[in-house]
């Protein structure tokens, strides 16, 4: 299992997204429409519908492909959901009397021109509110303690179990399209190879919280800057503890590529141990034109809030994520795996053989 990083304190038991209103999700912009332009952006707040769901009725409405109705991010569909989305369409007020007649169960609390569709990842991140209910009667004392915790230190930036598909197969397959196996349509080959390089990246991320390594910095990380988000090699991890402490600069973990911008030092030989434990060159790499990238390792939970519920034995939780992060890595600090379907979702050799040690 992939540890937690609030292992000092056993699991909370609760119930969690008993209904879609127990799980509120708000994405943040990027950026403000400009107020003119051939696209409209959208902003509305859906229940029990996926986002892929709501694209597909809005291509319908204006008579193009789901891949024309821009996104930032995908949504939950057992959630309450806000976010915005671009229509092809010039005219703001046609384009949400169009929207409104296809998705009536939708509300629409806007809609503004742009110059352009909306891009995947046009988002600053998310902001939760979520309600855990059937706590036990020390339930608040002790999140609050993990959540005092997880804002000294952080929560790790493990991909969730949505990314390795529904049978959490699918990095098995990835590790097999790299060595020139699986399927040939290049969408799949490319969603499996990215499934896999998530897998090796938790395994990596898992090994450094599993040795003591996550709550300072190692020689030769690849770090990011919180304000600006430049990155630099540590060369004194000591010299820069106390801004990692404070959350200015953050680890970054490796997405294996052959153009990734690998760590150096020590940093540099611990991502090579996940290489080595999967038999993996960089080589690999190379033959599936995979370039790779870095990700950030641990996510700063600065405005992370935990209070009573509205209901007795019940919590509501409160934080912010930046793109990419997960609120189920976040609520398996307070309630384990099995409430949150994060289990072992990375069953390749690094996470059996590194994890282990």
């Amino acid at each position: 299992m992939l540890p937690r990083i609030a292992h000092d304190w056993p699991p909370i038991p609760a119930r969690l997204r008993v209904q879609p209103e127990d799980f509120v999700v708000e994405e943040i912009p990027a950026y403000e429409p400009a107020g003119y332009g051939k696209h409209t952006f959208l902003r509305l707040t859906k229940r029990g519908l996926t986002t892929a769901a709501v694209r597909e009725r809005l291509a319908a409405a204006f008579g193009v492909q789901p891949e024309d109705i821009g996104i930032a991010g995908l949504k939950d569909r057992h959630a309450v959901t806000t976010q915005t989305i671009s229509v092809p369409w010039p005219d703001p007020d046609e384009a949400l009397r169009r929207a409104q007649a296809v998705l009536p169960e939708v509300t629409f609390h806007w809609a503004r021109a742009h110059p352009h569709k909306l891009r995947t990842g046009h988002l600053r991140g998310n902001r939760f509110r979520i309600l855990a209910r059937d706590v036990p009667p020390d339930g608040l004392a002790r999140a609050q303690a993990i959540a005092a915790h997880l804002r000294a230190v952080g929560v790790p930036n493990y991909y969730g179990p949505q990314r390795f598909g529904r049978e959490g197969d699918n990095p098995t397959r990835g590790r097999a399209v790299l060595q020139g196996r699986g399927p040939r349509k290049k969408w799949l080959r490319l969603l499996l190879i990215s499934a896999y390089q998530a897998a090796l990246f938790n395994c990596y991320l898992g090994r450094r919280v599993a040795a003591g390594l996550f709550t300072r910095l190692l020689r030769g990380d690849i770090a990011k800057k919180a304000d600006t988000g430049g990155m630099f090699v540590v060369q004194d991890s000591e010299a820069e503890y106390a801004r990692y402490r404070r959350g200015e600069i953050h680890f970054t973990g490796p997405i294996f590529g052959y153009k990734m911008w690998r760590a150096e030092a020590d940093a540099g030989a611990l991502e090579a141990s996940i290489l080595a434990a999967e038999g993996l060159t960089w080589e690999d790499f190379r033959r599936a034109r995979v370039k790779g990238t870095r990700r950030l390792g641990r996510v700063w939970l600065a405005d992370l809030e935990v209070a009573p519920g509205p209901e007795p034995r019940t919590l509501q939780f409160v934080f912010t994520l930046p793109k990419g992060a997960y609120a189920t890595t976040v609520l398996r600090e307070f309630f384990g795996d099995a409430a949150v379907g994060f289990g072992l979702v990375s069953e390749v050799a690094a996470c059996r053989q590194v994890l282990n040690q």
